[in-house]
Parts: C-alpha cells; sequence; structure tokens
C-alpha cells in the first residue's frame, strides 16, 4: 500500500491492562473507533503510544495487531525514535517484516545531532528501506530544528515523502509548501493548530484528541478542506479546551482520561508514568466532563467532496 500522506491520522495510545500487559482488547476497541470515524491512518509508537517504555516484542505485538485490525484500509505506520543510526535502520526493518506501511523518523534521540548529523541519520535509514517516511519536525520537545535546508539535502532520498510540522509556527507550513510544492506532504502535529493548520495548506493532522473524539477531529479536517469553514470552526471552538490537554508533558495521561470519558480506552499509563491525581487531575477531569456534556451534533462530513 502507498501513502498519500493526507487526511487525520491519530498518535496512537498505548492500552495496558491493570498488570502492565498490552491490553490488545481495548486497543482494538479504539483502533475500530478510529477507523469507524473515517481516519486516514495509524501511527503507532509515538509519544502518546509511550514507545519509550515499550519492549521491541511489545512494538511487534502492536503493529501485527493493527495490520490485522485494518485490514488494508488504511496505512499503518510506525514511529522511529532511537539512539543510533544501527538501531534506527533495525526497527525499520522489523517495522517491514511486521507489515507496516510506513515510518515516522524523529531525529537521533539523547544526543543533540548537528544539522550534517542529523541529515545522515535520516538518509542512511531511508536508504536502508522502502518504507515511505515522514520526517517529525519537533525542535520544541526534542531539540533539534530539521530546516528547509536540510530537508532539501533530504529530497535525495524518494521515499521521504512527508513532513510532520510541530515546531508551532504556522508560517512553516507555507515555507515548506512554497519551497517543495508537492514533492513533500505536511501533516500538522499540533492539536492547537489543527484548524488553523488545514487552513494554511497542511495536507493532514496527526493528532492526539482523536484518540478520545475520533469523529469530532475529522468532522474539524473534512469541513476546513471543503471550505465549510463556519462549521469547522463551530465545532473547533468547542475542541479547544479539550485540544489543550495534548500540549503537556501529561498529555498520555490527559488523553487517556479522555479516552475513559468517551468508551474506549483505559486510564492505565506505564510507570513511571502515574494517573492524574490531586489538584490537576480534578481540573483535567473538569474539562473532558465539560466537553462531554456540550459535545456538538456533527454534519454528515464522511460524505464531503
Amino acid at each position: 500500500m502507498s501513502i498519500s500522506w493526507t487526511g487525520v491520522m491519530p498518535a496512537a495510545t498505548t492500552k495496558f491492562t491493570d498488570k502492565d500487559d498490552l491490553d490488545l482488547d481495548m486497543f482494538s476497541v479504539n483502533i475500530k473507533a478510529q477507523l469507524e470515524a473515517g481516519v486516514s491512518g495509524i501511527i503507532l509508537g509515538g509519544t502518546l503510544g509511550e514507545a519509550s517504555t515499550l519492549t521491541y516484542d511489545e512494538k511487534k505485538v502492536l503493529m501485527k495487531e493493527t495490520v490485522q485490525l485494518v485490514e488494508g484500509k488504511v496505512p499503518v505506520i510506525i514511529n522511529i525514535a532511537e539512539q543510533t543510526t544501527k538501531d534506527a535502520k533495525h526497527a525499520a526493518e522489523v517495522a517491514e517484516e511486521c507489515g507496516a506501511t510506513g515510518l515516522m523518523m524523529l531525529p537521533p534521540m539523547r544526543y543533540k545531532a548537528n544539522d550534517y548529523e542529523t541529515v545522515t541519520y535520516f538518509k542512511e535509514t531511508a536508504n536502508s528501506t522502502k518504507l515511505p517516511i515522514m520526517i517529525y519536525n519537533n525542535p520544541v520537545d526534542y531539540g533539534i530544528m530539521v530546516t528547509l535546508e536540510m530537508l532539501d539535502e533530504l529530497m535525495v532520498c524518494s521515499n521521504i515523502q512527508a513532513v510532520k510540522e510541530s515546531t508551532r509556527d504556522i508560517s512553516n507550513i507555507t515555507r515548506i509548501k512554497t519551497r517543495f510544492g508537492d514533492r513533500l506532504n505536511v501533516l500538522t502535529g499540533v492539536d492547537t493548530l489543527g484548524l488553523e493548520s488545514t487552513l494554511m495548506g497542511a495536507d493532514g493532522w496527526v493528532a492526539g484528541l482523536v484518540c478520545a473524539f475520533p469523529a469530532e477531529t475529522c468532522a474539524v479536517f473534512e469541513l476546513a478542506k471543503a471550505g465549510r469553514i463556519k462549521e469547522a470552526l463551530d465545532i473547533y471552538r468547542w475542541f479547544l479546551p479539550l485540544l489543550e490537554l495534548d500540549i503537556s508533558p501529561q498529555l498520555v495521561q490527559n488523553i487517556k482520561m479522555a479516552e475513559v470519558a468517551t468508551g474506549i480506552g483505559t486510564e492505565n499509563v506505564r510507570a513511571p508514568r502515574l494517573p492524574l491525581v490531586g489538584a490537576e487531575r480534578e481540573r483535567v477531569a473538569a474539562i473532558i466532563k465539560q466537553g462531554i456534556a456540550t459535545r456538538p451534533t456533527l454534519p454528515d462530513y464522511k460524505k464531503l467532496a
């Protein structure tokens, strides 16, 4: 399957049982809800998926399970966030073996590589695999900016096809589109800029709160793309307090609380993460409760041209 790198793609959470094992039953419930809502891909093993706490075997299980669940309807994309080029190449190889359709790649972890080292890391990994790749550009959280000049050097790799744009500088969407045209697709990676980025020409949205509110996320994106801006904006204004739960160090706990509220997840996280407590838990619970109480009626966004 090729990847169009368009539409809404959830950065899926990883579900755990009370005994800290993978909860494939609840994972299946959530993935099926995403597919029903009309997402265009599933992304595994990102920050929201608690990737740094997963073993290689668990990642394999999640990939194989997701490939089976989607039945070829949408691509399955695995995040690569490794400390060494050797490990990144190995992760790409394992992804192919497990049936993944594509990769999302972060710059090297822990070591703050310079521009030359970062470009070389991406190139060597890309050249080791046939899978299409989306570069994840998030200098705010990961400390390395993938510049336009660096992207220009990466264009020799035909399988580098998209950028997850999370710089928080919405103008960067225009910069990338102006520089690369159709050569690179751009997907926003910041929930609180989802609508704005779509209106600025982003091809897709790698989303977080979609894990709890898949239909609402897809509706905002599809309405905006169809030019029905007022309808998209009305939903987005309702959505924003919830979307702000994504831009927090505790985004995993926040979003898992929201998944519980909408019946498609559990609150279990893997230590050292712990469920929210005290005043912060009360604050997040109040936002979710208000969102559920005022949840909008959605138009038939799936039939939009």
